[in-house]
């Protein structure tokens, strides 16, 4: 079972294999041998089996820049495609091996994410030339519709309703409960508090990705990325006070436009000072969670956001999640529900064990059945997940 637990932040994650292959027969596993080692991937890793065995192990494991899976008879590939890529980094490149001879297959699977599908038997030789493009970096065409990562913003409509907590709460969930590649953003360069709240100390990566976007790449990110567990890394950065905050929407969007290459889901913890200066980012496609309390004056800020930012779109969604309702100074339902005109997506309680646990850290908020229903349902949104069914009385006694 993959430790969860959260400490002090550590520096280098433990890198995967270049390439990962999984293939169900001798004869295919011979010719991929033979091409891997022609182009010089001496550190591939084979494993006897499908699809299927391939997303069991990048549930715990990292993954490579290149991963070989085999589609001989499974049902529904299509499907199976969805789950691995749920398992893995944007950045990979999948190439699938199949015993089907089928152009339709074919075009559903690279418009999927798929880099590139041969069909049984191998031909060591174009084998060879695809796994030397991608491992050498000049294998550009990925995809007809490359998968990307998801952008999500947690805003808060004003100070102290509990956006960080859900915001920390939801990535720390997604990345070790639903085993999402995460990376959370705190974008409150004065007095952020995701780092506190996840047991990590903030850094200047994030401040200097914003000041010079031009030294941000891929090994600017392996170093300044604070890997906070397995799957769930943190972009902080905790200024002096008096510094100059300035954020350059430019160089916000290429910051997130990169993070997007290598992450599942990119969620940026956003200050409403500092959402105010980044209306076009806003409009990109991604998902806007409003958070609110249940006040009159979150009341009057959530229409006033709701109208900023605009209407829906195909591409970008607005969620409103009702924090702290029925807290000390909240509006009755009602009456609420009548100032901001319509019903929030999500709500979640008050508790005066969530009010506690937030100043405790992550580890503490995970005992806060309250807070963990409502974050599990915005996840689920989020992920395009169906509700679980409710359990029976008999399944709740005997499992």
């Amino acid at each position: 079972m993959t430790d969860t637990s959260v400490g002090p932040a550590v520096a280098v994650r433990i890198a995967a294999p270049t390439t990962l292959v999984f293939v169900s027969d001798r004869e295919s596993e011979d010719v991929l041998r033979q091409a891997l080692s022609d182009v010089g991937a001496h550190d591939a890793k084979f494993t006897k089996g499908t699809i299927q065995a391939a997303t069991a192990a990048l549930a715990t494991e990292a993954t490579p820049r290149l991963l070989i899976v085999d589609i001989s008879g499974v049902d529904d590939p299509l499907a199976r495609i969805d789950e691995l890529a749920a398992k893995c980094e944007p950045e990979v490149n999948v190439v699938a091996i199949g015993d089907r001879n089928d152009i339709i297959l074919y075009r559903q699977l690279k418009n999927a994410g798929v880099t590139e599908y041969f069909f049984k038997p191998l031909v060591r030789d174009m084998i060879k030339r695809l796994c030397n493009g991608i491992l050498s970096g000049g294998h550009n065409d990925k995809s007809v519709n490359p998968r990307g990562g998801k952008l999500v913003f947690v805003l808060g409509v004003r100070g102290g309703v509990g956006a960080t907590t859900i915001a920390v709460n939801a990535a720390w969930r997604l990345a070790n409960k639903a085993q999402r590649w995460v990376m959370l953003v705190d974008m409150d360069l004065e007095s952020g508090d995701a780092a506190l709240q996840l047991g990590a100390a903030p850094t200047n990566a994030l401040r200097e990705a914003l000041e010079k976007p031009e030294r941000v790449d891929r090994l600017f990110l392996e170093r300044g990325t604070l890997h906070v567990t397995e799957r769930l890394d943190l972009m902080a950065t905790l200024q002096p006070l008096g510094a100059s905050s300035a954020v350059n929407e430019d160089a916000f969007d290429g910051l997130t436009d990169k993070l997007l290459l290598r992450y599942r889901f990119v969620l940026i913890d956003l200050p409403e000072h500092s959402a105010a200066k980044l209306f076009e980012a806003l409009q990109k496609p991604s998902t806007c969670i409003l958070v609110s309390d249940a006040s009159l004056a979150s009341a009057r800020e959530l229409v006033r956001w709701r109208e900023w930012i605009g209407p829906n779109s195909s591409e970008r969604l607005t969620m409103h999640v009702l924090n702290m309702s029925g807290g000390d100074g909240a509006l009755p339902e009602a009456e609420f529900l009548r100032a901001v005109g319509r019903a929030p997506d999500v709500t979640i309680p008050y508790s005066r064990d969530v009010a506690i646990a937030s100043n405790l850290g992550v580890k503490a908020t995970q005992k806060c059945a309250a807070l963990n229903r409502g974050v599990d349902k915005l996840l689920r949104e989020l992920a395009g997940e169906p509700a679980a069914a409710p359990q029976s009385l008999l399944s709740r006694i005997f499992g």
